[in-house]
């Protein structure tokens, strides 16, 4: 397609970072009515839909999430272009949202979001605190921390590291209860639970641990909420061995037990290629996860 109106374009793009034409049209100066007309005509011109109305919402289409990606590049490229021509070097700002469980959330990103702010201070990263897995597609995150490869064949992956976790209790727990170190005396041992399904009591047992719900003496089934009941000596419990190892008043047990290992990926979608301030979140996220404090 030639000739495309720059105008349109950034019609386009401004509805599609907003999500309403009010919106959009207050930020770049026009009249709503002005802007809902290049929409429709950048549209025609295309001959693709890339919105779809829900009330007042303009909500992208399949096609329109693909184009989106490109009128990002173009849209950055012509900003890049200014920057340039002014003598200014490129400048890195916005949000960038990531994704990760409530542990890695709570225990290991705010030390690298503080380091990224200190560097790139106009970055602001939205951390969001979730055990789900975030569609990276339809941009619920830009990026996500996740422990399973991904099978999408359009995101980006990158593998950080193995990690290992082992088991875990609270220094006046093992006073209290002695110190367990096998799969034998962990049968007599008190633990905390993730779930009252079984998946977790079944996990333990694949684990080598011949438990029973007997052994629980409490439940919960977020990470953080988890850890914090073994640290008041409710209990075993498993952790990773970098948050544990920070966490005061906490000793390793069960320690003839092999390791749970476990790996950290970085996931991005398709923009990681054309966003810098994401391609900048996604570097520094890859260096500090990488190392194990």
């Amino acid at each position: 397609m030639n000739n495309l109106d720059w105008n349109q374009l950034k019609a386009f793009l401004e509805t599609a970072e907003t999500g309403s034409l009010s919106a959009a049209a207050r930020k770049l100066g026009l009249t709503q009515p002005t802007l809902s007309r290049q929409v429709a005509a950048i549209e025609q011109r295309m001959g693709v839909t890339l919105f779809e109305r829900v009330g007042k919402a303009m909500v992208l289409t399949p096609t329109g999430l693909d184009l989106l990606e490109h009128a990002r590049a173009m849209g950055a490229a012509a900003d890049a272009l200014g920057l340039a021509a002014t003598g200014r070097s490129e400048a890195v700002g916005g949000v960038v949202s990531v994704s990760a469980s409530d542990a890695v959330a709570a225990y290991l990103l705010p030390a690298i979001v503080q380091r990224l702010h200190v560097q790139e201070p106009g970055i602001a990263v939205e951390v969001i605190s979730s055990n789900a897995l975030s569609d990276l597609l339809r941009r619920e995150a830009d990026i996500a921390v996740r422990h399973v490869q991904p099978e999408q064949p359009d995101l980006i992956a990158r593998l950080v590291r193995e990690a290992t976790a082992h088991f875990y209790a609270s220094e006046g727990w093992v006073q209290a209860h002695g110190h367990p170190r096998s799969a034998q005396d962990a049968i007599r041992a008190v633990f905390v639970g993730s779930d009252r399904s079984g998946r977790y009591l079944a996990y333990l047992r694949q684990h080598g641990l011949h438990l029973s719900e007997d052994n629980f003496s409490c439940y919960a089934d977020h990470t953080v909420a988890h850890w914090a009941l073994v640290c008041q000596g409710m209990g075993i419990g498993a952790m990773m061995d970098e948050i544990a190892r920070n966490t005061p008043g906490i000793v390793r047990v069960l320690d003839d037990l092999p390791p749970v290992r476990f790996p950290i990926w970085l996931v991005s979608h398709r923009e990681l290629r054309t966003s810098r301030r994401i391609r900048v979140v996604f570097e520094a996220l890859a260096q500090g996860l990488r190392v194990e404090d």
